[in-house]
């Protein structure tokens, strides 16, 4: 049981419509997780380094930030919050990729999500924005690998 917080990175999305972050909320809370805030930002680095920061503060264990990780100009989460990291973790964004292209095929490989470890020993997961996307990275890796990610960081 971890407590997480959700940064949605999107230019349209609203409370209404962030079937992606409610997914998130949903599958979590479902596996026993405590959530704890959720923000929704533009596709904008000063947003989305200042909802970045304030889960920084938080008790979360897990922060999952869904949206910004395509290719595109306006795509700028990878940018923004991978150089925070202290730690990378590759090997998230490479399998997340693996898997991907049996589902959606190449087009997977633009995807630069990522996983790292935040300066307040988080873990932080970048994931694209699809709610598609979601549902593969949390059931296919984060949660089946969750407590033993968390052990690891508070050794």
């Amino acid at each position: 049981m971890s407590e997480f917080g959700i940064i949605t990175v999107s230019d349209t999305r609203t409370e209404e419509t962030d079937k992606s972050g409610l997914f998130i909320q949903k599958a979590m809370t479902k596996s026993g997780n405590i959530f704890i805030k959720k923000y929704i930002v533009k596709d904008d680095a000063e947003q989305i380094t200042a909802a970045y920061n304030k889960l920084l503060g938080t008790s979360c264990k897990l922060i999952l930030v869904n949206g910004g990780t395509g290719i595109a100009r306006r795509d700028v989460t990878i940018d923004t919050l991978e150089p925070k990291f202290i730690k990378v973790i590759p090997g998230f964004g490479e399998y997340f990729r693996q898997i991907s292209v049996a589902d959606i095929g190449l087009k997977a490989l633009v995807s630069g999500a990522v996983a790292g470890i935040t300066e307040n020993n988080q873990i932080c997961y970048l994931i694209p924005g699809s709610t598609n996307a979601c549902k593969t990275a949390l059931e296919q890796i984060i949660l089946p690998d969750l407590n033993h990610l968390i052990k690891e960081i508070t050794k």
